[in-house]
């Protein structure tokens, strides 16, 4: 990797106070440029390999169940690859991230190549939160593709706005009765629906762990290649597990930490 290229990830680039504002009041924003194009492609390049090397899903898109065939996802590249760590432990994504939620640092969660498939079907209505046993809304998630999105046919992040404030609204995880369960509580509650137009490479959303999202299917002939990087408030503790999901994050991404101990595991580092 460059020196330029570290130059960038670790170069600090500034959010304003109205950017905080509409993130925590919308519980989600896009930031666009925070990668260069040439930047975004080198590392669609390293996180494209190491994602297809590490990818433990043979199975054909027809013969997977709902979540299958959204995208595949491989987690935490970084423990894995170098560049990729680069990646996930740039300065400037995380400095993005605390000051959307308005915290002094924040710990690493995990990161999660989502690459969904030339002609794979939709993702859920689903929140992100339910999964993680912490105890703190101050969660943020960082959605970077890596190609441009030039329109929301192509898997476009949409997003009901306002409704993290609900906090956890069902422990149904994603599949196909969480698209029913939250659709259902996304009308009823009239939360604005919305998607950006477009994103381009290295423009990334950020979304509170809590607000409920989906994504169409991608009905290019092109690989929809994101990146995301979830992070958490420095300081959170461990919760008790509520169910086996939980339980199995407690022990994949915080190291099977004990409930009302610090997560702050040798995987989830400080990253500022």
């Amino acid at each position: 990797m460059s020196t330029k290229t570290n130059q960038i990830l670790d170069q600090v680039k500034p959010v304003s106070a109205a950017e905080t504002a509409e993130f925590q009041d919308n519980g989600h924003i896009l930031i666009r440029d925070i990668l260069d194009r040439e930047t975004a492609e080198h590392f669609r390049e390293v996180i494209s390999q190491a994602a297809d090397k590490h990818n433990e899903e043979k199975r054909k898109l027809e013969d997977r169940d709902t979540y299958g065939k959204a995208f595949l996802q491989i987690m935490n590249l970084w423990r894995v690859d170098e560049e990729v760590k680069q990646f996930v432990m740039a300065k400037r994504f995380a400095k993005i991230a605390a000051d959307l939620l308005g915290v002094e640092n924040v710990r690493l969660y995990h990161d999660q190549a989502l690459f969904k498939e030339a002609g794979g079907g939709p993702t859920p209505w689903h929140q992100d939160q339910n999964y993680w046993p912490l105890d703190t809304n101050n969660t943020i998630t960082m959605w970077m593709p890596l190609v441009d999105i030039p329109n929301p046919e192509m898997g476009m992040l949409t997003f009901a706005t306002g409704s993290h404030k609900q906090n956890n609204v069902s422990d149904v995880i994603i599949s196909d009765e969480s698209e029913k369960t939250f659709s259902e509580y996304v009308k009823e509650n009239n939360f604005p629906v919305v998607h950006p137009d477009y994103m381009n490479a290295g423009d990334a959303t950020f979304h509170y762990g809590y607000t409920i999202h989906n994504a169409p299917g991608n009905s290019s002939d092109k690989m929809r290649a994101v990146m995301t990087i979830i992070y958490y408030a420095d300081g959170a503790k461990v919760t008790e597990a509520k169910h086996k999901w939980q339980e199995n994050d407690r022990q994949q991404w915080l190291m099977g930490k004990e409930a009302g101990s610090l997560a702050d595991s040798e995987i989830n580092p400080l990253l500022l």
